[in-house]
Order: C-alpha cells, then sequence, then structure tokens
C-alpha cells in the first residue's frame, strides 16, 4: 500500500489506524480493490482474484476491530498468496497450462496461519509454469510485468507476489523459493523480501531447497509476515520447532561483526560493474558502522551449477511425462525444451547431481560459517524484457543467474533483498545478507539496518 488516498502504508501503521479508529479494514480493502481494478489488467499479478470475497472478509475484520477482539496485528491487513500455497476450494495449475487445475479440500499452511491471524486474502498471485523460471512468463497465465516499468520483467518464479507488492495491491505477499524466487522479484522491483531458514516457514509439500518467504515494501513488513507463518504445522515434517523470536524488534549495530563482502560466486554469469559497485558501497557502510569486512572467495563452481539444473530437469521432466500429448503441447515451449533434456539422464547421473548438492551444501555452509553475516549480489545481471523467460533471452540455458541465492537454498541458510541502489537507466539494484542457518533475526535485523542507513539515493519510490 502507498498510501495514496491517505491511508497507511504498513502493517503495523495500519493496525494503529484500526485500534484507534481512524480506518477501517473495509476502507483499506477498498483502496487496494481500486487499485487493482485500475492497474492489473497491465500487470497481471493474479492467478484468482475475487473482489466479493475480499471486501466480505474486510468485512468481517471491521467487525472484530469495532467489538475489541482482532485475531491480532494482522487482522484486516491487505495479503496475498502465491498460487502454489493452496486454498480450499480454489483452483490452483502451478503457473502451467498443462497441467489439471488441484482444488484443494483444506488450507495450505501459511494460508491458514494468515487466515487465523485475520489478514485479509486479496488473491493468489501468478508463477511461471511449475516456478521454475525467473520470470513472469506463463503458458497460463501470459506475461505478468513489472508495475514500476511494465516493458522489464517482474522477476520470478514468484511473480504475481513481486507485482503485487510493487503495484500496493497488498502490503505483504507471500512467495516461495527454491534458487532465488522471492529474491529475484525483490532485486529487480527495489523491494524487500527474505528467505528464512530451512523449515522456518512450514509448507505442505518439503522439497530439497525449497522455502516460502515474504516480499513487502519495508522490512518491518517482513517481521509481521514471519510472526504469523512461521509457527509450526505437523503437515512439514522437516518445519522447525517453534522458536520465541522477537520479529518485530529490529535494531542492531554492526559494529564488532565480522561480515563477508562475497563479490565473486566462482561460477555463472559474471556481476555487472553497476551491481557490484553498489554492494561494494553498502558493505562501505557497513565498514563505517564499525563491522570488520572481509571479502570471500568463491565457493560454487560451473559443475555445481549445473548439477543443480540437471536434478531439476530431471524432476520436472517427470512431472512434464506423467502429462496426456494434449496437455504436453499447452506446456510454455521453453519449459517443454528444458526438460525434455532431462528424459535421457541415467539414474547414475541423478545420483550424481544429487551428491552434489550435498557438496554444494558443505562448502556453502563452511566457507560462511567464519562470518556473522554474508553481503552479496542478488542477482548479477539487472532486469530483462518482460517477455524473456530468463535473463538470457529465449535460448534455454542452465542456471547461470542463480550462482549467488541458490547456495543457500540448498544449505537451508536464511538470505534477504533489499534495495541498494540504481543504475543510470534507473533499473534496481539489490544488496543480499545472508547468514548461519536459524539466524534469521539477525539476516532480518541487518536486512533492516541497511534500510535505515542507505543513501537516499538508494531508497525505491513506488507508482
Amino acid at each position: 500500500m502507498t498510501g495514496a488516498a491517505g491511508l497507511p502504508q504498513t502493517a503495523g501503521s495500519i493496525a494503529a489506524a484500526y485500534r484507534s479508529g481512524t480506518v477501517t479494514p473495509v476502507e483499506v480493502a477498498e483502496e487496494a480493490l481500486a487499485r487493482i481494478a485500475a492497474r492489473d489488467g497491465e500487470v497481471n499479478a493474479f492467478s484468482h482474484f475475487d473482489a466479493a470475497s475480499v471486501r466480505a472478509d474486510a468485512a468481517a475484520s471491521s467487525e472484530r476491530w469495532r467489538e475489541g477482539e482482532p485475531r491480532g496485528p494482522l487482522d484486516g491487513v491487505p495479503v496475498t498468496v502465491k498460487e502454489n500455497m493452496h486454498r480450499a476450494g480454489i483452483p490452483a495449475n502451478g503457473g502451467t497450462a498443462g497441467s489439471d487445475p488441484v482444488v484443494p479440500d483444506a488450507d495450505s499452511p501459511i494460508v491458514a496461519r494468515l487466515l487465523e491471524a485475520g489478514a485479509v486474502i486479496v488473491g493468489s498471485t501468478t508463477m511461471p509454469d511449475w516456478g521454475m523460471l525467473s520470470s513472469g512468463v506463463s503458458s497460463l497465465h501470459g506475461i505478468t510485468r513489472s508495475p514500476i516499468d511494465p516493458t522489464l520483467t517482474v522477476g520470478g518464479s514468484s511473480s504475481g507476489a513481486g507485482a503485487a507488492a510493487a503495484a500496493g495491491f497488498a502490503v505483504i505477499n507471500m512467495g516461495t523459493d527454491i534458487g532465488g524466487s522471492v529474491r529475484f522479484p525483490a532485486a529487480w522491483l527495489g523491494l524487500a523480501a527474505l528467505k528464512p531458514s530451512a523449515g522456518r516457514i512450514p509448507i505442505d509439500t518439503p522439497y530439497l531447497g525449497r522455502a516460502a518467504g515474504p516480499i513487502a515494501r519495508t522490512v518491518d513488513d517482513l517481521g509481521a509476515a514471519m510472526a504469523v507463518v512461521s509457527r509450526p504445522d505437523v503437515r512439514d515434517y522437516t518445519a522447525l520447532p517453534a522458536a520465541d523470536i522477537a520479529w518485530n524488534e529490529l535494531e542492531v549495530d554492526p559494529a564488532g561483526l565480522r561480515i563477508a563482502l562475497h563479490l565473486d560466486a566462482g561460477a555463472g554469469t559474471a556481476v555487472d560493474p553497476v551491481i557490484r559497485s553498489a554492494v561494494v558501497a553498502a558493505a562501505d557502510r557497513f565498514a563505517a558502522a564499525g563491522a570488520e569486512i572481509v571479502e570471500l572467495p568463491g565457493f560454487v563452481d560451473d559443475g555445481a551449477l549445473d548439477d543443480v539444473d540437471t536434478f531439476w530437469r530431471v524432476r520436472f521432466w517427470r512431472t512434464f511425462s506423467e502429462l496426456g500429448p494434449e496437455r504436453q503441447r499447452r506446456v510454455l515451449p521453453y519449459i517443454v525444451e528444458w526438460v525434455s533434456k532431462g528424459a535421457e539422464v541415467t539414474g547414475t547421473r541423478v545420483l550424481e547431481a544429487y551428491d552434489a548438492i550435498g557438496e554444494l551444501r558443505r562448502r556453502t555452509v563452511l566457507a560462511t560459517a567464519p562470518f556473522d553475516a554474508v553481503l552479496s549480489p542478488v542477482a548479477p545481471m539487472l532486469a530483462f524484457p518482460a517477455e524473456w523467460p530468463m535473463p538470457w533471452g529465449h535460448d534455454v540455458g542452465g542456471m547461470a543467474h542463480i550462482a549467488f541465492t541458490m547456495p543457500y537454498n540448498m544449505s537451508g541458510q536464511p538470505a534477504s533483498s533489499i534495495n541498494a541502489g540504481f543504475a543510470p537507466d534507473g533499473r534496481a539494484i539489490a544488496l543480499q545478507v545472508a547468514g548461519p542457518r536459524f539466524a534469521d533475526h539477525r539476516v532480518l535485523a541487518l536486512t533492516a539496518w541497511w534500510e535505515r542507513a542507505r543513501p537516499a539515493s538508494a531508497v525505491p519510490e513506488f507508482p
């Protein structure tokens, strides 16, 4: 929310306004609906949107606040959830026209926690086919575009979540991330995002490297989301036990911390010089605040990126091969070509790739263990055209752009994205803050510190 109509902008300020009675959930919902009506035809953020249900939920929240019985600080706050976060009775297609829609009979853990907290779910957001692109290109939904510059990618695979945050359709927008999928939309849209430690946010379909995390305009809103969605759920057998984390207390002093500066991943696409400069400038601010900055050499190689790519191709070749011929023809051609290279991979090669992922996890943990945090780019390149499935266009490549993000998925370590500046042409540049596993609060607090300490020239403006 941007407050263009004079309404509060963040989860905290919205709750305070509800508490004082100066604003109601109905008013906030109507502002969100007006923004959606004005902009979503161009942005294309939603896979499912029902204005009537939004109004009904907002009215129920307004009644709870009138009676002095809100369910919590997110009661009446507009949120969105990615299409793969199932909502009871609402069809979900995984972003592809090739699959039969799943109509779940129960809410997924994240959706359940949000509803228990009284949040108003504005809609389910788009994703590319099976979430395996770093863009908003989908065979089912078409193209989801940046609300800041519709010619540019919104990022992916939590494409609609990023679009909804940047457009002001909702305050908190939940996505999933297996190699950068909440951090890339945040990076290319100037937003904030957190991929938490593995298991911190329960999901009902755990998978190697997969995590869920919030995207928002402010770090405080990430904390507000984490306070609700990080509660344990027995349906996720990887879920962490309950933890008493002060998600709303994000003050930290970098003085005395040992922080790594990671500018060369050791593999993948070379970092754009303008991105490198912005990350170095951010590290300089941490140093000026008393942190010890130590350059961290690359610990990923191109073989590791290829192994992960091979493993994913085989994983989704299996999904693709289970479709009938008619449905296979509906899948995005880029994805068809990508998964087809997994058809002839031997079982031995799959196990080699799986073992290599374990080795990558070991390397990531050991390389970063001596540090309180690691600063790096999120993406090595700036936002690319909206029509491109991947940063290099329509040619089917590997995963050369995820060398800074994907290792933290495989190691289960928390990592955030926060805007760090802009290229001369105005495209956003992001800083990644990563930390040891379970150090989610520290990572978020350091991200909040940068949000406050960054120069005015690095502060994004949203439409």
